[in-house]
């Protein structure tokens, strides 16, 4: 599939396949929505001598627009590794990664994390939020950081939009678990981000906490198009997703797919 950066100042398109991505020209005028996530030949190693360990191998996969797509596999398969670099947060030793039409391999850190700001959301296990603040100054933290001028009203419209309307002053240690794990979720919501990932965002939920965290997570995707990351090791919830993909031992189990 063909996708094209066909504005001044922004890099050649691309032709995206399986084996490679390929920098190539276009006819005159052309254009065509590219995928939301790229990835192709994608390797990464983690540790160093004969603790080195190959994580990622060979990764090929498109992930389209509005697209829900959840990723399972057993334990140290890949699965959190690839979405670390789907989400900007790990660079492959090689291979190229392309999302929102943007090419991280040339962007430097700064520029990354700038992009990963405006773009992709990303919903942990853990809820990281920054304890001696309240639920509307965490929401509030990426919205300031991009320079949003109302980024205080921003993060009470996301609140309230996931529930927490009451909640807006509290700090984390007031909140339930899943109370927390809403606030995470409206501050990954809060920039409108092209891209959400999430990586086991029930997992320290109980079940019936967790299915509402879940329906949430659904019906935003739904309500805004986002495109949609999901790793989980539940399979009932990846069969939520419009295609699964399954990972085993750093490679996507095509015979699986």
């Amino acid at each position: 599939m063909r996708f094209n950066h066909s504005t001044a100042g922004k890099e050649a398109p691309y032709d995206f396949r399986m084996d490679n991505l390929i920098e190539r020209s276009s006819p005159a005028g052309y254009s065509e929505v590219p995928d939301a996530i790229a990835i192709a030949n994608v390797n990464l190693t983690l540790g160093s001598g004969a603790a080195r360990v190959h994580i990622l191998k060979d990764i090929n996969l498109r992930v389209g627009r509005a697209e829900a797509v959840g990723l399972i596999g057993p334990s140290g398969s890949g699965k959190s590794t690839l979405l670390m670099v789907m989400a900007g947060l790990e660079r492959p030793d090689s291979g190229e990664v392309v999302v929102d039409g943007t090419r991280f391999n040339a962007l430097d850190e700064d520029a990354l994390a700038r992009f990963r700001g405006r773009h992709v959301g990303i919903v942990f296990q853990s809820f990281h939020l920054i304890p001696t603040m309240t639920a509307l100054e965490n929401v509030a933290v990426p919205l300031e950081l991009a320079g949003a001028p109302d980024a205080s009203a921003r993060a009470a419209r996301e609140l309230e939009a996931v529930g927490l309307g009451e909640r807006l002053h509290h700090y984390p240690a007031q909140l339930s678990g899943g109370e927390q794990q809403r606030v995470a979720l409206a501050r990954a919501f809060a920039p409108d981000p092209a891209i959400l990932v999430a990586d086991e965002p029930t997992g320290n939920l109980d079940e019936a906490t967790g299915q509402q965290i879940v329906d949430l997570l659904f019906a935003k995707h739904a309500e805004r198009g986002m495109t949609l990351v999901l790793v989980t090791h539940d399979t009932a919830l990846a069969r939520r997703c419009d295609r699964v993909v399954r990972l085993r031992s750093g490679r996507i189990d095509r015979a699986a797919q």
